[in-house]
């Protein structure tokens, strides 16, 4: 008969090859590389109220407002300007206005709080982004202003605006009559005009144009209310894409170019909006309410809605899928993106936040 003895030790050698070989089987099939998450890292938080206020500095400053406190800070984490305002305050990173319903003669300033000139045409100041528009009296014609506030160029309108947008290069403008107009922000020249229709009430309540002033998408009219993608093609229109909203709004509504120019982003009821244009298709992302602001920084998109007292934070990967969100309490909110940080004001605090992949 067998030895008991070697009959056990064959069986152990079995078991430590078995083992071998589950062990070199998992590591080149099973095992899988940890996938990369992104981290957001509070890095300082500093408060609006009699802050320490550092003017000696030349580095690159980022416009806030908060109620009815404004001014720049830092990526360090400095405020080098502040202000508080009666009534009403327009703001970019490198100027601000205040005014009220009179806005006549209004000064204008650069972000260290010096006056740099008047804004030349009577009406309502808006940056966009650093451009300097002025929405004349009666609210159908449009002005752009020159860096000293000096009149650029206007337009005179018989329809009220009620959507506008701009890039560094152009200006397009929404009216309640459905009409949409492309402007040369050089010149202040029509170079497009159109009615993108399919609606039985036509009025524009959103607008979006590429930063090349090629593509311009908008939300338009109400029963049968649009999503509309137009390109221009030698200054004439041709719509490439539509859709129908199923929940209509009644509003002004975000529409949005990624800076890529290849996503739109738009806010509809209860719904976040993403077109490609590539790809020629349209995607959605579940809100809380509407959208009141939308950042894009390294890859990733920020959107903030607000219900009430809550504010939602929406964080939206470049390939249109959502990474994460959260929500918070505030009387006021903003937020911004610069490089690889995230700024979130709340009522009297201003917080930054390091997004990394790890």
């Amino acid at each position: 008969s067998a030895d008991p003895l070697s009959i056990t030790l064959q069986l152990i050698s079995l078991y430590i090859i078995l083992i071998l070989v589950f062990t070199i089987l998992y590591l080149f099939l099973a095992a899988k590389p940890l996938q990369k998450e992104y981290q957001f890292i509070p890095q300082w938080k500093i408060s609006t109220l009699n802050p320490v206020i550092n003017t000696n500095t030349d580095k690159e400053k980022i416009f806030f407002h908060l109620g009815q406190n404004a001014g720049y800070f830092t990526k360090d984490g400095e405020i080098t300007y502040q202000t508080t305002f009666p009534l009403n305050i327009t703001i970019s990173d490198s100027n601000f206005a205040t005014y009220s319903a009179e806005a006549i003669n209004l000064p204008l300033y650069n972000n260290d709080g010096k006056e740099i000139g008047k804004i030349e045409p009577q009406g309502f100041p808006f940056f966009s982004k650093d451009n300097l528009y002025v929405f004349l009296p009666g609210g159908c014609s449009l002005a752009k202003c020159n860096k000293d506030g000096s009149l650029s160029w206007s337009y005179k309108g018989t329809v009220p605006i009620t959507a506008f947008t701009s890039t560094n290069d152009f200006c397009a403008v929404g009216y309640a009559d459905g009409i949409i107009k492309l402007f040369d922000n050089t010149d202040g020249n029509c170079i497009l005009e159109y009615f993108p229709g399919g609606s039985d009430y036509p009025i524009i309540l959103g607008i979006g144009i590429s930063s090349d002033g090629k593509y311009i998408a908008s939300i338009s009219g109400h029963n049968k209310q649009r999503f509309v993608v137009t390109e221009k093609v030698e200054n004439q229109p041709k719509i490439i894409y539509h859709s129908f909203i199923n929940k209509e709004i009644f509003t002004r509504v975000l529409v949005s170019f990624s800076k890529d120019n290849q996503n739109i982003y738009f806010n509809y009821g209860d719904r976040l909006g993403i077109y490609n244009l590539n790809k020629n298709k349209e995607y959605s992302i579940e809100t809380t309410n509407q959208i009141i602001s939308l950042e894009e920084s390294n890859g990733l998109i920020y959107a903030l809605d607000k219900n009430q007292n809550k504010y939602t934070l929406y964080i939206i990967e470049n390939t249109n899928t959502l990474i994460g969100h959260f929500s918070f309490e505030a009387d006021k909110a903003f937020i911004r993106a610069k490089d690889e940080y995230l700024y979130i004001g709340k009522d009297n605090h201003i917080s930054q936040l390091l997004v990394t992949k790890q």
